[in-house]
């Protein structure tokens, strides 16, 4: 999902990154997070709608489901085993996002296969100065995946807010339509359900390779 918010910070990106890991929290504490809101009818974030809410219970069932589902093949699994330098995934993002919840499972996935990658998570909205210097055409889209190496503390990349495939349809649409619409929406939960992780693991991939 989309906001944009233009805020200025004296500090490097790197500095602000480090910052972000130091009081980041873990896939399984964030997963926590998100359930304790499902189950008390509120979503991360100052502001706290009735549609936020729904949009967390929903994504709560489906980062559940994705846990237990989501499947490494062998041919990614061999190259996920043999990245031997140590990095950081920091991963801004907020109960409310469709996208996170069907791509952070995957990520944390990747993540567990190898201990030279160590996943941290931070809120977007706590975050603001760090997620206005990753932003997507302007706008703070989430997820949004930093790779930091791990001793240097240098900035080797980022991903998201979606898959290539989920992002030329979100583009395409875009310029066809203007805005997304419900039906299109819809239409890419239908897509990620047909994908089960693979573009998102194709993406990850990808990414560790510019290491």
């Amino acid at each position: 999902m989309e906001t944009i918010v233009l805020e200025n910070s004296e500090k490097t990106t790197e500095e602000l990154v480090q910052k972000g890991i130091s009081k980041a929290m873990t896939y399984q504490d964030y997963r926590l997070l998100v359930d304790e809101l499902s189950a008390r009818g509120r979503s991360t974030g100052p502001e706290q709608t009735e549609v936020l809410t729904n949009y967390t219970v929903l994504n709560q069932r489906r980062m559940k489901r994705l846990d237990k589902t989501l499947k490494i093949y062998e041919d990614s699994f061999k190259k996920i085993n043999g990245f031997n330098k140590k990095i950081t995934w920091l991963v801004l993002t907020e109960s409310w996002c469709g996208d996170a919840a069907q791509t952070l499972p995957m990520i944390n996935k990747v993540a567990e296969l190898n201990d030279n990658i160590s996943l941290k998570v931070i809120l977007r909205d706590d975050n603001l100065d760090i997620m206005n210097r990753f932003l997507t055409n302007d706008a703070m889209s989430i997820p949004k995946l930093i790779m930091i190496g791990y001793a240097s503390g240098e900035i080797l990349g980022d991903w998201g807010p979606r898959p290539k495939e989920a992002t030329q349809m979100v583009s395409d649409y875009k310029k066809e339509h203007g805005q997304l619409t419900a039906e299109f929406k819809e239409a890419l939960q239908v897509w990620y359900n047909k994908d089960k992780g693979q573009g998102t693991l194709n993406d990850l991939l990808e990414l560790l390779a510019l290491e």
